[in-house]
């Protein structure tokens, strides 16, 4: 892993946190910068479970900027301790989020069983119902590759906006200004993004539609 800025001296530490709540641009990437090893730190904690550890170190720093951008200094409680729990949070909302989304809707997945004992799958209740529940299993399928395209034809940014957004990685959805708020940017870059991440998805989902019925 590459080498990063040491720790700032404390009362350093603590001026461009004053800084920061004055709104300094400059004191906000200082702070950021001087603390990306706690994000180094914890990234090895995880090292194991994912293949790509910059992309975890970029999930890491999210964590981070969040902790920045939200720590109060006046509560007496170190940054480094309020930083170390905001980007272990994100890391692990981004793992549940992988793994959630790495599971595929399959039809001969058991839902239950019947009178009998006997299991029961979605195929067996598409088999016996009517089209409306085949309808729902194809919108069902189409969610979930929407899910899967999220993850590869985004960029890092735009993956978390949308991520946000819609509540992707744990049902909780934000709005444009909260996720502004944590980026550090203006609300009206964030639509713009995500209309941009949107008209993506759309346009790889069209091919995949249009391959369909080739």
């Amino acid at each position: 892993m590459k080498a990063f800025a040491t720790p700032l001296p404390p009362k350093k530490e603590a001026f461009y946190l004053e800084q920061v709540e004055a709104g300094d641009e400059k004191a906000r990437l200082l702070l950021i910068e001087h603390n990306m090893r706690l994000v180094a730190h914890i990234v090895k904690k995880y090292h194991s479970t994912v293949k790509d550890n910059e992309d975890l170190l970029s999930i890491g720093t999210i964590g981070l900027i969040k902790a920045i951008n939200t720590y109060n200094y006046k509560k007496g409680n170190k940054l480094a301790t309020y930083a170390a729990k905001c980007i272990e949070n994100e890391i692990l909302m981004h793992l549940r989020a992988e793994k959630k989304h790495s599971k595929n809707v399959s039809l001969y997945e058991p839902i239950g069983t019947d009178k009998e004992g006997n299991e029961i799958n979605l195929c067996d209740v598409i088999e016996n119902h009517s089209t409306d529940v085949t309808e729902l299993i194809s919108t069902m399928q189409d969610i979930e590759y929407l899910r899967s395209i999220i993850d590869y034809c985004l960029p890092k940014r735009e993956h978390y906006i949308i991520t946000m957004r819609y509540g992707l990685a744990d049902g909780v959805e934000h709005t444009q200004r909260e996720i502004a708020k944590i980026l550090g940017i203006s609300r009206s870059y964030v639509s713009r993004i995500e209309k941009s991440a949107l008209l993506r998805l759309k346009s790889q989902f069209e091919k995949r539609t249009q391959l369909g019925n080739s």
